[in-house]
C-alpha cells in the first residue's frame, strides 16, 4: 500500500510558481551621496536619544518611574535605561515625589553636580506644586529650587505619562529650546543644608 503525500498539491503549486522579480539594483551614476546638516542639530539629536537619568526617587511617584523602565513600558526604547547613581554621569533629573524643605538643599546640590547640558522632569503633583501637602514642610514646587523643563501632572502619574513627558523633552532638545531660567540664580537666594553649608549661586 502506497502512502499518499497530503502536501503534494501544495508542494507542486509552490514549485511551479513563477519566481519573484528581483529587486532593482542601485546603479552608481557617479554622483556623491552627500548629507548636509548642522553640527548642533546632530549634537541635539544624539543628546535627546541618549538621556541618562539620575536616581532621585523621593516618594510614591518613584514606583511609577521604576515601572517605566520595566518590560511593559520599556523606557530603554528611548535610550534612557541607564539610571546613574552618580550625578556626574547623569544629564536628566526626574524628581519623582514630594520634596521636603530639608531635602531641598540636597536636591540643589545633586543638580549642581550634574554636568551641562542637563534637564529636569518634575514628576507628579507633589513635585510640581506641592500636591495635597499644602504646608510648611513640603516645597510647593521644585521649580523654586531648580529649573524644570517638563512638568508631569497626576497623583501618581502613570508610566505612560512619564514616557510622554520624556518624548516632549526629547522634542524640546531636538528643537533647541533653551532651559528655563534658574530660580536661585535670578533671586540670589541661598539654601542652607543640614551641615550648615551654603549652596551659593
Amino acid at each position: 500500500m502506497g502512502i499518499t503525500n497530503p502536501w503534494e498539491p501544495v508542494q507542486t503549486y509552490s514549485n511551479t510558481q513563477t519566481p519573484r522579480q528581483p529587486l532593482p539594483m542601485h546603479e552608481k551614476d557617479g554622483s556623491f551621496g552627500v548629507l548636509t546638516t548642522q553640527v548642533n542639530k546632530v549634537l541635539d539629536w544624539s543628546r535627546s536619544s541618549s538621556l541618562w537619568p539620575a536616581l532621585f526617587g523621593l516618594a510614591c511617584c518613584a514606583i511609577e518611574m521604576m515601572s517605566a523602565s520595566g518590560s511593559r513600558f520599556d523606557i530603554a526604547r528611548f535610550g534612557a535605561e541607564v539610571y546613574r547613581a552618580s550625578p556626574r554621569q547623569a544629564d536628566l533629573m526626574i524628581v519623582a515625589g514630594r520634596c521636603s524643605v530639608k531635602m531641598a538643599p540636597v536636591l540643589r546640590q545633586i543638580y549642581d553636580q550634574m554636568p551641562e547640558p542637563k534637564w529636569v522632569i518634575s514628576m507628579g503633583a507633589c513635585a510640581s506644586c506641592g500636591g495635597v501637602f499644602n504646608n510648611y514642610a513640603i516645597v510647593q514646587g521644585v521649580d523654586k529650587i531648580i529649573p524644570v523643563d517638563v512638568f508631569v501632572p497626576g497623583c501618581p502619574p502613570t508610566p505612560d505619562m512619564l514616557l510622554f513627558a520624556f518624548n516632549e523633552l526629547q522634542r524640546k532638545i531636538r528643537e533647541g529650546i533653551p532651559n528655563p531660567p534658574d530660580p536661585l540664580k535670578d533671586s540670589g537666594l541661598k539654601l542652607t543644608g543640614p551641615s550648615g553649608s551654603h549652596v551659593e549661586m
